[in-house]
């Protein structure tokens, strides 16, 4: 099987950065995913947005939330789990920039579901989540 398509969800005002490395490190390791990287180039109007996301998210197998220190004024990220959860899209968060087990998490994101930034946990995740929603 080729390796499951991965949605990056972060905050773009504060974890760009982060998304960024993720991404990077993800290509030079053995983690058994792909992502695509659909970020938005440019602003545009919220109905748009929301349904250019909802088709990208909708080509996936996983959606992946970079859940770093200010999460809860990332709005755009809660509206991202929302459509991976109605498309029946298995979501877990890593923690960035300092964002630990007593940092805010987006709506809609599980504490139970978000790790620390460890490539074999993040490996273990994804074996995990390939097993769930629209995966199975």
């Amino acid at each position: 099987m080729a390796d499951p398509r991965t949605f990056i969800s972060f905050d773009f005002d504060h974890n760009e950065t982060e998304k960024n490395l993720f991404v990077g490190q993800s290509k030079n390791s053995r983690a058994p995913f792909s992502i695509e990287d659909w970020s938005a180039k440019s602003s545009m109007a919220q109905s748009k947005w929301e349904e250019i996301v909802k088709e990208k998210i909708n080509k996936c197998n996983i959606l992946i939330v970079l859940s770093g220190k200010t999460m809860a004024s990332a709005t755009g990220v809660a509206k991202e789990i929302a459509m991976a959860k109605d498309q029946d899209l298995p979501v877990f968060g890593i923690y960035v920039d300092g964002a630990n087990s007593s940092s805010n998490l987006p709506s809609g994101l599980q504490r139970n579901r978000t790790i620390a930034w460890d490539w074999d946990k993040i490996a273990s995740a994804i074996d995990q989540m390939m097993g769930e929603g629209k995966n199975k």
